[in-house]
């Protein structure tokens, strides 16, 4: 069983001591690849020199996550365009809209989505798409933007099955994670509803953890957690989900 984590955190603090051991565990649970967004500049080393250690399994984007677009977001920005075009980037992310702990830079989040939704449509590169407390806001702002040229995944979806299927017929795949796992998630109530082929899997580690690793450190060796619960609500072969989500990202990514 071979699985692609679209979304992870890898080269967070919270894995320094064991990063070794970690990707060793990945591995051996059958996860080839980790996508890594970037945050914003400060995190970008560390992301960086992640890939040159890992240069077959890391693959980076190049992104400014909302909650670091601050008044010279548009200086933060350069930096985003500078590394998507001297790096080899999967995608452009990062990126959204977070309304949940300030709504104070609403407008400034919104034109900073909107500008790096451009990026990607010109380097024609996917996104990977933040959003919080902001489900308006985002699909607003991708369907303005949407040409049939933009793709991309709605990262830690957490919605409706309403906003699911905006996200679908946007032509954006659903990210499911950890949440899928939890008692109180709610998306694993009508996830059989939507088609496998609209689902990618990620970890968001070392956030999110699946049960029964609820508050302790995620890794991307859970995600065949994630996998069996999928496995579990559409009445398929965990390795049928492997391959059907691992088929999604490598056709959105080209990893």
């Amino acid at each position: 069983m071979k699985l692609i984590d679209t979304h992870i955190h890898l080269y967070d603090r919270a894995f320094s001591d064991d990063l070794g051991r970690v990707i060793a565990r990945a591995r051996a649970a059958g996860i080839e690849h980790f996508l890594t967004p970037d945050i914003d500049a400060t995190y970008t080393p560390a992301m960086l020199a992640l890939k040159e250690k890992y240069p077959d399994s890391v693959h980076i984007m190049s992104g400014l996550h909302p909650t670091s677009v601050e008044e010279n977001y548009t200086k933060a920005l350069d930096h985003v365009e500078k590394i998507a075009d001297t790096h080899d980037c999967v995608a452009i992310g990062e990126i959204g809209i977070d309304l949940y702990w300030d709504t104070s830079r609403r407008r400034e989040q919104i034109d900073a989505f909107r500008i790096q939704l451009r990026m990607a449509k010109e380097r024609q590169l996917p996104v990977s798409i933040h959003c919080r407390d902001a489900f308006d806001e985002v699909l607003k702002t991708v369907e303005q933007e949407q040409d049939g040229s933009l793709q991309g995944v709605l990262h830690c979806f957490t919605g409706t099955r309403e906003q699911a299927k905006a996200c679908i017929d946007l032509g954006l795949y659903l990210g499911i994670g950890g949440v899928a796992t939890f008692k109180n998630g709610k998306i694993d109530r009508f996830l059989n509803e939507i088609e496998p082929s609209h689902i990618l899997l990620e970890t968001d580690a070392p956030y999110l953890a699946p049960t029964p690793y609820r508050s302790k450190r995620n890794e991307p060796a859970y995600l065949k957690l994630v996998a069996e619960k999928l496995s579990g609500i559409y009445s398929l072969p965990v390795e049928e989900i492997a391959r059907i989500t691992t088929s999604n990202a490598r056709q959105l990514f080209r990893v």
